[in-house]
């Protein structure tokens, strides 16, 4: 809203300043220096989003990454507004392989501030969640949210309905032993519609 735009991918620096996959411009395209990811994470970031914490901004990077400015992060990391590594978040082991899709649940709804993840991963802080996982707003995983089986390949899109629900796409063609392809809907609680 402040018209910062936040951009990540595989580059390594921003007009010759070192930014590895992750940065903010300011509203003419010029680098926010203000905003300082350190090292950066060690592969490229495929999704982003951001969120409110506490009335804070947050931003939630998802990727193939294993750290993010030194610290052990796997495949997902949230930052403060200022670039520097949120602590609060902790996924633990994080997921144990590549995120591209993040979505997190607006503030005005039963699950506020969680986090969909979607990838191409088979566990979350080692508990068996095939390639899509919610997590609490700490970073934990909520355990609430079960797919059963999951996807057979990677989801690599998220959205949320009004009504809680949630469609996924990918290069699956199945999901929780139906035969889905590369589109599914899913209810609140990670179930199959």
């Amino acid at each position: 809203p402040d018209g910062h735009i936040l951009i990540a991918g595989s580059f390594t620096a921003i007009n010759g300043v070192v930014r590895n996959h992750i940065a903010r411009l300011n509203h003419n395209g010029s680098l926010d220096t203000i905003f300082d990811p350190g090292s950066g994470t060690d592969s490229p970031v495929y999704s982003l989003a951001t969120s409110y914490v506490n009335g804070q901004r947050k931003v939630l990077l998802g990727g193939g990454f294993t750290v993010f400015n030194g610290v052990t992060r796997n495949g997902i990391a949230r930052l403060n507004d200022d670039g520097s590594l949120d602590d609060a978040f902790d996924p633990g082991l994080g997921l144990n392989g590549t995120v591209y899709a993040l979505t997190v649940y607006p503030t005005n709804t039963l699950h506020a501030g969680k986090v969909l993840s979607g990838g191409d991963f088979t566990t979350v802080n080692g508990v068996p969640r095939a390639r899509i996982a919610r997590l609490n707003v700490d970073g934990s995983l909520d355990s609430l949210f079960d797919p059963g089986t999951g996807a057979n390949d990677a989801v690599r899109a998220i959205a949320l309905q009004m009504d809680g629900r949630i469609v996924i796409g990918g290069s699956f063609t199945n999901f929780n032993g139906a035969s889905l392809n590369r589109f599914a809907r899913l209810n609140a609680d990670g179930t199959t519609d």
